[in-house]
């Protein structure tokens, strides 16, 4: 059954009065993250990864040392460890040092103890841990009674985090239609007001049909030259963890400017069928388990997370190595950056 592994975590004999002196488990899943010097980015994200029941099961499980591969393997073994320390509950504060590290010699950027951009790390952890943990599936496709053999690769990343995107693009002079696919892991919305909005008028904003002129044009196949278009993007595949990046930096002739605006975002039952194509979609709402947030400014600003224990529904702040358990009215904050979904009907079967 889904979540079996953290709710043993979160049995009686881990919370009785007198804590087993083996292990001495008191608080499992509620473990903060020592800074290393400017990588509160990092702390965050690690956090909000650490709230997906199913990621941190397949890790807890020891399922994923069986699918590492050599030249990979050394991020995705490093995280594995460090979700082993944050869920066994034995410590207030663990050190992220040796992921950090890791990390750090496949992306320099984040070796040099220097603020950077959360949604930036989260994508590249992510592909990190998918390369390390793919699979290489073959499909062989019939069309018009040829054959051909088509590659697949899957992880517990994309099984978790990867939606699928279909833009729908029609040429103005000869109205024909195609449809490209793209992947996704992070949705990046538009903020469309400086003031106040919801999510659903950032959803709306990047789903809304757009005119593609002038240096934008696409080139028509069957007009044989550069036209304007027309382009509608859709959901052809939601993923069960659906991550939402609101780009509240822009870059302006002076430089960056952030976006302070109050978004309004739902706790639970978010629909997304608005949204997604009606052939594909499963009709499954999702609740908000975790937010990255951002104070301050991009160079010199902090971040945040907010995190819904997987087993007792409670929501928590954490600070780097600062915990603190908070209502839900507190959870809506105007300096949310990320917002993590997951699925009324997220199961996990690995």
């Amino acid at each position: 059954m889904a979540f079996l592994l953290l709710q043993r975590l979160l049995s009686v004999k881990y919370f009785c009065e007198e804590p087993m002196e083996e292990m001495n488990i008191q608080h499992p899943g509620l473990t903060g993250l020592r800074n290393l010097g400017n990588t509160c980015y990092m702390n965050a994200i690690l956090q909000c990864l650490c709230s997906v029941p199913p990621l941190v099961e397949y890790f807890l499980s020891g399922n994923y040392q069986a699918a590492l591969h050599n030249e990979n393997s050394e991020s995705a073994a490093a995280f594995g460890s460090l979700i082993s320390d944050m869920w066994r509950g034995e410590f207030d504060s663990v050190s992220p040092e040796v992921f950090y590290s890791v990390l750090g010699k496949q992306y320099p950027t984040f070796s040099k103890r220097t603020q950077e951009d959360a949604q930036e790390f989260l994508i590249c952890v992510l592909d990190e841990l998918h390369q390390a943990l793919k699979k290489h599936f073959r499909a062989k496709l019939h069309r018009q009674g040829a054959a051909t053999i088509k590659t697949h690769e899957t992880s517990i990343i994309t099984q978790l985090f990867e939606g699928q995107l279909s833009y729908e693009i029609t040429c103005l002079k000869c109205k024909s239609t195609t449809n490209r696919p793209e992947s996704f892991t992070v949705l990046s919305l538009p903020i469309p007001s400086k003031s106040a909005c919801s999510l659903q008028d950032c959803l709306e904003c990047f789903f809304q049909q757009d005119t593609l002129t002038w240096n934008n044009q696409i080139y028509c196949s069957w007009c044989g030259t550069k036209q304007d278009a027309v382009v509608k993007a859709t959901i052809t595949k939601a993923p069960q963890i659906i991550i939402f990046h609101l780009k509240r930096f822009e870059w302006q002739d002076w430089g960056e400017r952030k976006l302070s605006t109050d978004i309004c975002y739902p706790l639970s039952n978010l629909d997304l069928s608005p949204y997604s194509s009606p052939l594909f979609y499963k009709n499954e709402e999702y609740s908000l388990c975790a937010v990255v947030n951002h104070s301050g400014f991009l160079n010199n600003g902090h971040y945040t997370a907010f995190c819904k224990h997987p087993v007792t529904k409670n929501w928590y702040s954490f600070d780097d190595a600062r915990i603190t358990e908070i209502p839900d009215s507190s959870v809506q904050t105007d300096t949310a950056y990320l917002l993590f979904y997951t699925s009324h009907g997220l199961l996990y079967t690995h």
